[in-house]
This record gives structure tokens, sequence and C-alpha cells, in this order.
């Protein structure tokens, strides 16, 4: 395998390989991520933080804490992380070489993906017809978009994006009170480890994966074909 195909095979196992570096840095293999840390994931994702830049992260963060001579608490969430990654990202960031792009090979098969779409499609009820219709388009037009995954990523964002408006808009002021409350009550202890900007993108992250979860909707992107 190439570097660029291992970079790309990476990129769509970016939810995956962090979720596991995290766990054996914890040396715990059997612990789950919570909503926060999945939201946080995604926030990093959509920031374009290389892979690499959130791994070194956690080592980094791990490291500090086991120095200290008094440890009052476990790591329990990836937001212990956050600004060591941000230091990694920006350091990466600095030192970095433009890539050129090269046609590498798609890390799953094809009719896999086909799948994938038509699932999501079927999975989504009558007062979003519209947008399971337009999975369904791009299922059957999956041979084109198979090298290039990008514009189909990009396409499932927008649905995505019009998937989480329509559900908004019928979430009741209750159950966005309440969503906002278990975000704070598990953001509280690692607000000051992020910057102003890191924290508006990771609510709206978590405020938008609790709305589709409530609802029992499917995330669209790629990144979820797992």
């Amino acid at each position: 395998m190439t570097e660029d195909q291992d970079w790309f095979r990476n990129y769509f196992n970016y939810f995956t390989e962090i979720e596991e570096h995290f766990q054996r840095a914890r040396g715990t293999a059997l612990f789950l991520l919570s909503p926060l840390d999945w939201a946080l994931i995604e926030t990093w994702k959509n920031s374009d933080v290389p892979l690499e830049a959130v791994m070194r992260g956690i080592d980094a963060a791990f490291e500090k804490w086991r120095s200290r001579k008094v440890k009052t608490q476990m790591v329990n969430s990836l937001a212990f992380c956050a600004q060591a990654v941000l230091t990694e990202a920006q350091l990466m960031a600095g030192a970095a070489q433009p890539r050129a792009r090269r046609t590498v090979a798609p890390p799953f098969h094809l009719e896999d993906l086909r799948g994938y779409l038509r699932t999501n499609a079927a999975a989504l009820p009558v007062e979003h017809g519209d947008i399971a219709a337009a999975l369904d388009r791009l299922a059957g037009d999956v041979e084109h978009y198979y090298e290039d995954l990008e514009t189909l990523e990009q396409r499932l964002t927008v649905l995505e994006e019009k998937l989480i408006a329509a559900v908004r808009a019928r979430q009741s002021e209750d159950a966005l009170l309440e969503a906002r409350r278990e975000l704070d009550r598990q953001l509280r202890p690692y607000r000051g480890k992020m910057t102003a900007d890191q924290l508006v993108m990771l609510e709206r992250q978590y405020l938008e994966r609790n709305l589709l979860e409530k609802a029992g909707l499917p995330r669209l992107s790629l990144f979820y074909m797992r």
C-alpha cells in the first residue's frame, strides 16, 4: 500500500482509528466513547485535523497526565486531549508540504457503497421522502461516484444538512433544553482545554448528532460506513 493509499484509507477510518488509539493510550480496550467524544472527533474531521495530529495529541496528553505526581481522576473523555491535539495540528500545519492528489483505490467495495446508500434511503420515514429519493439516485449512479468519493461526500453532506434542518424544525423546546443540559454536564470539566471556536463547533456537532439519534435517523456521511 502506498503512502497516499494509506492516508486515504485512514481518512475514511478516521473515527475507528481515533477510538482504538484512545483506548490503547488509556489502557482499557473496552472503554466506550461518549456522544461528546464522537462529536469532538467529527469536529476534528470537519476541521481537517490530520489523523496523525490527533494520535500525537492523545499520546502527548496521556504522557503529561502520567507524569503528574497526583492523579485525582482517570481520563474519561477525549476532550481531555483537545488542547494537545490542537497544538499538534498547528505544528503539523506549519511543517506540512502540499500533497499531490492521486487516484487511489476506495477503501470499500462498490456494492457495499451502493448498499450503504440504499439502506440509509430505506431508513428515512415518508416525511423525508425527497432525501430518500436523492440517496436512491446516488445509489443508482454509484459507479460514477466510486472514483470520486469526495464529490459524493459533498452531496451527502448537503443532504444531511437538509435532514438536520427538517428535524430541528420539529424539535420541541423541552427536547432542545434537555440536550443542551446534557452537553453542558459532559463538557463542563473540559471547557478550559478548548478555544471558543472549538467549543462552538463541538456544541453544534453534539446537538446535531443528538438530534438525529433521538429521531432514530441515520447519519449519511461516508465516515459512518464502518
